[in-house]
């Protein structure tokens, strides 16, 4: 239980909303990234491990879709894993571990999963980094198990329609914010940082993170595909796309 004091599902809310100002199809690529799962378990309790969860979106949908699902989250963000931890209220593990050093793995509960899914937050990895963290998820799923990454990922045969639609999704988002529609992400954080249960978490973040993530790295698909069959994944391909974001799947 964490000792700060909030109400995690007015922050939980929160969240989605303001991630859904980004990606106004959130909900469909969480969709369709259980719907890989579901395609590679037998029977109605996997073992999912959500890969820098942040608030828990993808463990909270897993365990309603998979209501026996055994789930661990992992991330290093202090607010998003106190949001997480009191929003799951018990229904997952929730591991604190950084992915950009190798000693991550021996945070995990379990050596063995099913599948493993994250979004939109592997781009803030360098290039060495994710290829790296690649062999390792695949060190980290029992044969036939199911990796899914979803995030910004244009199509390099189509660079200028990437280029067009992500401008495109840039205006609405920026409409939204001015008409006060969504908080924008440096809004959000303000809001953490005014919140008196979360304000002490907050600090904790800057000291991890003093000059913010990391720029972000957002390569073509094919160069996670390529890099996912260098990891030694046996089958790699895009499993949904929407415009310049994309999920790709890869098997054990």
């Amino acid at each position: 239980m964490s000792p700060y004091e909030f109400d995690p599902r007015a922050w939980q809310e929160s969240w989605d909303r303001q991630q859904e100002a980004y990606l106004p199809d959130r909900e469909h690529r969480i969709t369709a990234m259980l719907d890989a799962v579901d395609a590679v378990v037998d029977g109605d309790r996997p073992r999912l491990l959500d890969l820098a969860g942040g608030t828990g979106s993808i463990s909270l949908r897993a365990l309603a879709r998979f209501p026996r699902a055994e789930v661990t989250l992992v991330d290093l963000d202090p607010v998003l894993l106190a949001i997480a931890e009191a929003s799951l209220a018990g229904r997952a593990t929730v591991v604190t571990a950084d992915l950009n050093t190798p000693d991550w793995v021996a945070a995990l509960p379990h050596r063995e999963f099913d599948a493993v899914l994250t979004a939109t937050a592997l781009h803030w990895l360098d290039a060495p980094r994710l290829a790296t963290l690649y062999g390792e998820l695949h060190g980290l799923l029992r044969p036939g198990g199911v990796f899914v990454n979803a995030d910004h990922m244009p199509d390099d045969a189509l660079p200028a329609l990437s280029t067009r639609l992500a401008a495109r999704a840039h205006a609405h988002r920026e409409a939204r914010h001015a008409a006060g529609a969504a908080l924008s992400w440096s809004a959000w954080w303000d809001q953490v940082g005014a919140d008196p249960g979360l304000a002490p978490l907050a600090e904790k973040r800057r000291q991890i993170y003093p000059t913010g993530h990391s720029p972000e790295w957002t390569p073509p698909a094919a160069w996670h595909l390529d890099a996912l069959r260098a990891a030694g994944f046996t089958e790699a391909g895009v499993h949904w796309r929407n415009g310049a974001d994309a999920a790709v799947a890869a098997l054990r």
